[in-house]
Formats: C-alpha cells, structure tokens, sequence
C-alpha cells in the first residue's frame, strides 16, 4: 500500500521541488513518536519503576526502528537507482566515457539521475574530472532537470 498518491507526472521537478515528503511519516509520526519519548522520560522520573524504564526502553526502540526503516528503503532505492543510471550511462555516455562509468560511486550517480540526457554526458565528465562527490553540489550543477517521481 502505497502512503500517498504519486506526484503527478505532470509537476515539474528541479532542485528546490525535488525532495518528496510524506507528511503521516515526517511530521505526524515523528511528532508522536517524539512526544511518546518525552512522556516516558517524564513518567520514569515522576514514578521510578521497572514498568517506566521498561516503557522509556520501548519508546526508544520504536523511534530505533522508525529511523532505520528510512534508512533501509533508501538504501536499497539508492542500489537500484545505481544499476538504473549505469543502464542509462551505457546508452547516453559518449564512446570515450563509457569505459569510466564504474568510477562514478552510487552518490554521484543518485545525483546525477536528475540531469536531462542531453545534459548528461558534460555533467558526468565534470563530476570526474572535478571528483565531485557532494550529491546535493551536483545536483545543483544540473540546469535540465530530468524528474524522479517514483521515489520512495
């Protein structure tokens, strides 16, 4: 089930739009999550016992396991944006490029998903000859901004 409809296909996408949020995620269960904590911390002061510790030590795995459930999807989004760009480079990098293309690590290649094909091949020679490494400095190099709606 997904949590939200996709952005529609339609919506323009650059570098100031790009970053998807859900808002049940980001900010409602965060919110509880942090307001959770601050009850346990506050109930184990108010009343010590091994039930407020106890609870203070759930609260805290949950928020845990709320961190790296984000951490673990992106992980693996950013492994198959890897395989997807490197299918991508062996299609749009001039011949003399393509030999380079196992240079290229998966942050730069997640950043560089968002150049246009026609952008591409000059931005893709400036990240290695530059050793760019900043996802965030080299999606801010691109000026033909080529949407990823399917984020996750």
């Amino acid at each position: 089930m997904n949590p939200e409809p996709p952005m529609s296909q339609a919506t323009a996408q650059n570098y100031a739009t790009h970053r998807r949020f859900v808002p049940m995620y980001h900010f409602v269960a965060s919110a509880l999550l942090l307001a959770s904590l601050v009850y346990a911390v506050w109930s184990a002061i108010a009343s010590f016992s091994l039930q407020s510790v106890m609870h203070v030590v759930l609260v805290v795995a949950v928020i845990i396991v709320y961190f790296y459930s984000r951490a673990f999807a992106i992980a693996v989004q950013d492994r198959l944006i890897r395989l997807e760009e490197r299918l991508r480079f062996e299609r749009v990098l001039p011949d003399a490029l393509r030999p380079r293309i196992h240079e290229f690590t998966t942050p730069q290649l997640v950043a560089l998903r968002f150049a246009s094909d026609a952008e591409l091949p000059a931005l893709a020679q400036r990240v290695l000859d530059e050793k760019m490494l900043d996802r965030e400095e080299i999606k801010k190099q691109i000026t033909q901004w080529r949407a990823d709606h399917e984020r996750a």
